[in-house]
């Protein structure tokens, strides 16, 4: 079947191990996120297999799709308070910031006898999740006299929204916090999460804040790179997953439309360079699986031209394909989440 996506399974194997290795020298544990990948289990098994010592996920379905794979579950995502009877139940721990929240997870856990652990996210400056600073001491005194609350831990988020990048100071201020919660409210946390993929970067050149004992790790165990400068680490993997797409029509067409030109089916008002007549192949993927500026072709000999919901277009004039050939990709981190959210996109592993 294709478009497919073919995921090369040892190379996520390698990706992890050589990240896990790297932090438990710095006793440093990693969570998989297991989001690009939709919680696929046979990926995830890959990444347990490396050496994660914990799945993470945005979604409880997904979370649910790993219940048969021995890790604890975290729940990435700040809970909807809709939905905190599943929490409690589908996820080992959640994160968290709002009061609120946590005193409805606090009643649903109470409901089914349960504990119910979180991680509480402090905001650093990136403008995404987590509590102000000035609200830390009101917010853990209000959790610590919740009987079916623990407080397992503390995190920050940095990168995914204001761009920030993660330092020694705001990952330092991070670590002052937990020393704020063992000193005055004589508490141990289990867990100082400090970021993402963005923050490995800090890990081999010894400048991750000692405190910080997690990370929890997305594109760089897929991908091979941390995302704070984007730099493939050495000895790993950037084409663990690659996108195959057949050839559905090839023909010699002019590079400009014939006709008043209006909005294409996105709305938008397409414009055009004439190179002349071109050779141009039309791929049986569209917009409706992925976005062509998150995909890297890997014959560097052809150009993109155009994408509509189930069509693809390509110019590959200087280079030789007929219909039915394959043509292959690397992906960009949002290609790869949108072709494993596409129920249209196969999946094949080796």
């Amino acid at each position: 079947m294709y478009p497919k996506v073919v995921v090369d399974l040892q190379k996520i194997v390698t990706n992890t191990r050589i990240v896990a290795d790297i932090c438990k020298e710095k006793s440093v544990d990693i969570m998989g996120v297991t989001k690009v990948f939709c919680g696929d289990p046979k990926v995830a098994e890959a990444e347990m297999k490396g050496g994660i010592k914990y799945f993470a996920d945005s979604r409880l379905e997904n979370l649910m799709k790993l219940k048969e794979l021995d890790l604890p579950k975290i729940l990435l995502r700040l809970p909807m308070i809709s939905q905190v009877d599943d929490v409690v139940h589908y996820a080992d721990i959640s994160l968290n910031s709002e009061i609120k929240t946590i005193e409805a997870l606090n009643i649903a856990a109470m409901a089914k006898k349960k504990v119910h652990k979180i991680i509480l996210m402090i905001d650093l400056g990136d403008l995404r999740e987590g509590i102000l600073p000035a609200q830390f001491d009101e917010t853990v005194e209000a959790i610590m006299k919740m009987d079916n609350i623990m407080l397992h831990g503390i995190g920050v988020n940095l990168t995914c929204y204001g761009g920030v990048i993660p330092s020694e100071k705001n990952l330092g201020q991070l670590v002052d916090f937990a020393k704020i919660v063992k000193e005055k409210y004589n508490h141990h946390l289990e867990i100082v999460s400090g970021g993402n993929s963005s923050s490995f970067y800090l890990v081999p050149q010894n400048r991750l804040p000692e405190g910080i004992n997690n990370l929890r790790m997305g594109e760089i165990l897929v991908l091979g790179r941390e995302t704070a400068y984007g730099e493939l680490v050495e000895g790993m993997y950037d084409d663990a997953f690659i996108l195959e797409a057949e050839i559905v029509e090839l023909k010699e067409k002019d590079s400009i439309p014939t006709g008043e030109i209006g909005m294409d089916a996105f709305g938008n008002k397409p414009t055009f360079v004439d190179k002349g007549r071109r050779m141009r192949a039309i791929l049986a993927v569209g917009v409706q699986d992925v976005k062509a500026d998150q995909l890297i072709p890997l014959d560097d000999r052809i150009d993109y031209l155009g994408s509509s919901s189930d069509h693809m277009m390509w110019d590959v004039t200087d280079a030789d394909y007929k219909v039915g050939d394959i043509v292959s990709f690397k992906l960009e981190y949002g290609a790869l989440l949108s072709l494993f959210t596409s129920e249209y996109v196969d999946k094949e592993y080796k």
